[in-house]
């Protein structure tokens, strides 16, 4: 079995061993296990059951799982993407009004697009149409978009009466857990140590059943029937098909979704000097993004923990098999995972937005037409709650500046196109 395994995967030219290649599994498995609490409350609020969600941020992550590891026999790992879920719930169906059974197939046609352009040459045709500038701000501004999200669900922050936000009460039992477990969390994510988030989700839930915030009665409820598990499996709706705004929620979720998983992808294939995987990686991904509508959730992407397998040894798909089979096991802890309250989830949105804001680092801030659109988008993603319309303000600014300027060619004809899109869309809205 085991010169079966080097065979397909390469291990020994890869310079690895079965042994590494399942521990590497293991600790990328407890460093991003996480996501079945945080990915299934988030989509919560978008009118989905949640235990429909913990089903599917588990069948999603193990299908991408399997699909990286014998399609791309690298250690990336798929599960359903920070930012955005939040534009799922709090885009697609809080602020456009899709259900989220209509947001679902925006999930597929989204997805469909990305394998189109993961198969062609459309993918470098459209990542070179993009400015690094916009692409960064777009990373920046989902990471502040979560914190955001982060700091609301732990009560620090709420609603103003003479602003528009403002402290929450320090009495409030949910701002201390909140404000306790954030400590836990960050001295833990600094001292790198393994499984650190699932180690703050633990701590946290405890700290919220000492502040009496937990019923533990919950325990005791009957089991969920295959219906309620099964309920988001294939439940995608087409009704708005043929509507500008699903149109315009599909336009903005393929950017999303493509410009993130370039940057990921080609990053990560690097980490294990493997860069002549990134066309199968890519490629990977975008059938992972595509199935997540049919299971039930928000799109998978290559996610940030990936690296924490790699720093453990993983260099080839057996890693990324090994933690989507142990995805598995986390389906027999559902009733504890419903446990799980938004106090011990807030501070690792707040230290994930974090990690995804260092990105400004790499923006022009010499060039005031590079760095104005950039900052549109970094600014209007979290204070109009829509990742959408922040995207689409700044990749409308870029050209306008730029021809303003007198400095139209260094404007691809793609972007051209985009914006004029964008644009449109706003148009209509005006001309209802």
């Amino acid at each position: 079995m085991y010169n079966w395994m080097d065979r397909f995967f390469g291990l020994k030219e890869n310079g690895t061993s079965v042994k590494r290649e399942l521990l590497a599994g293991l600790i990328g498995f407890f460093t991003v296990v996480y996501i079945i609490a945080v990915n299934s409350l988030i989509l919560s609020e978008s009118g989905m059951p949640i235990e429909a969600a913990i089903i599917a941020t588990i069948g999603a992550s193990v299908f991408g799982a399997l699909v990286m590891g014998f399609w791309g026999n690298v250690p990336i790992l798929l599960i359903p993407g920070m930012g955005i879920n939040a534009l799922f719930s709090y885009t697609l169906v809080q602020a456009m009004g899709l259900t989220w059974q209509e947001a679902l197939a925006v999930v597929f046609v989204s997805g469909a697009i990305f394998v189109a352009v993961a198969f062609t040459r459309f993918a470098k045709v459209l990542s070179a149409a993009v400015p690094h500038s916009l692409k960064e701000a777009i990373t920046v501004g989902l990471g502040l978009f979560l914190m955001l999200l982060g700091l609301e669900k732990g009560g620090i922050v709420i609603n103003g009466e003479g602003a528009i936000l403002a402290l929450g009460s320090v009495s409030d039992p949910l701002v201390l857990s909140t404000a306790l477990t954030f400590v836990i969390a960050i001295i833990l994510f600094i001292r790198n140590v393994p499984g650190n988030f699932l180690i703050t989700i633990v701590a946290g839930t405890v700290i919220a059943f000492l502040f009496g915030m937990i019923d533990l009665s919950q325990l005791n409820e009957p089991a969920m029937s295959a219906s309620e598990a099964f309920a988001g499996f294939g439940a995608l709706s087409f009704t708005s098909f043929l509507t500008m705004g699903f149109w315009v929620a599909v336009f903005s979720l393929t950017m999303v979704l493509v410009f993130e998983n370039i940057g990921l992808v080609h990053g990560q294939v690097n980490f294990i000097e493997r860069p002549e995987k990134y066309k199968r990686a890519f490629q990977a991904t975008s059938i992972g993004s595509m199935a997540s509508g049919v299971f039930g959730t928000s799109p998978t992407v290559a996610s940030v923990e990936t690296l924490a397998g790699m720093a453990a040894g993983g260099r080839t798909g057996l890693t990324a098999i090994t933690t989507g089979l142990l995805f598995l096991g986390a389906a027999f802890f559902i009733p504890v995972i419903k446990l799980i309250p938004d106090s011990a989830i807030a501070p690792i949105l707040i230290i994930i937005g974090a990690l995804m804001l260092q990105n400004i680092k790499d923006l022009d801030m010499k060039d005031m037409s590079e760095s104005i659109p950039a900052f549109l988008i970094i600014v209007l993603i979290p204070f109009t709650y829509s990742i959408a319309d922040g995207i689409a303000i700044g990749f409308i600014m870029y050209p306008l500046l730029k021809v303003g300027l007198g400095k139209w060619r260094e404007v691809t004809p793609a972007l051209y196109v985009i914006a004029a899109l964008f644009l449109a869309n706003y148009i209509f809205q005006v001309i209802g």
